[in-house]
């Protein structure tokens, strides 16, 4: 699922204290020969608050079946975000199908500064205070997906400094 991404660092579920947020349940509709079937899917984030978090798709005839699926399928991909004393460790931009999404760090006391699906992942980070900026389609799926994008592109200072070959100091002089 994170093949595209340098420095995913995926996390096991065992031992951490993952708090889920329904992020969205929609009603889908099979139209068959008999008439019209109806199923739910649901999306959720799943995360400890301290940097893992992971997203999940669960697909059911009743609600919550496709919950608790979604909350199992979000175990499944949980993933490690650099953090910065409660914030981000620089800006970035993400995108997914029609959805765009800028996040950006903030200074202590700004609180999290997004709506709706954003703020369900950032929050299911750990992230205290940030900007956010959601362009695009609104739909749920893309709108995580592509907060996930930005997540996964951040890189802390030492990772920096590892990958140039370089001091810490020189990172934040050079």
């Amino acid at each position: 699922m994170y093949q595209n991404y340098k420095n995913v660092e995926t996390v096991k579920p065992g031992g951490l204290e993952l708090k889920d947020r329904l992020v969205g349940v929609q009603r889908v509709t099979k139209v068959t020969k008999g008439g019209r079937a109806f199923g739910f899917s649901a999306i959720v984030v799943v995360g400890d608050e301290n940097g893992v978090v992971g997203q999940g798709l669960g697909k059911s005839k009743e609600v919550a079946t496709a919950i608790a699926k979604a909350i199992e399928d979000a175990k499944k991909n949980l993933i490690r975000i650099p953090l910065n004393k409660g914030t981000l460790p620089h800006e970035q931009k993400g995108k997914f199908g029609g959805a765009r999404v800028y996040i950006q760090p903030a200074s202590h006391g700004t609180g999290v500064i997004a709506g709706g699906a954003v703020r369900a992942v950032l929050e299911s980070v750990g992230v205290q205070d940030v900007l956010s900026k959601s362009q695009g389609s609104s739909n749920p799926h893309n709108v995580v997906k592509a907060t996930f994008d930005a997540l996964l592109q951040l890189r802390d200072a030492k990772t920096v400094a590892n990958q140039r070959g370089v001091s810490l100091e020189k990172v934040f002089k050079g």
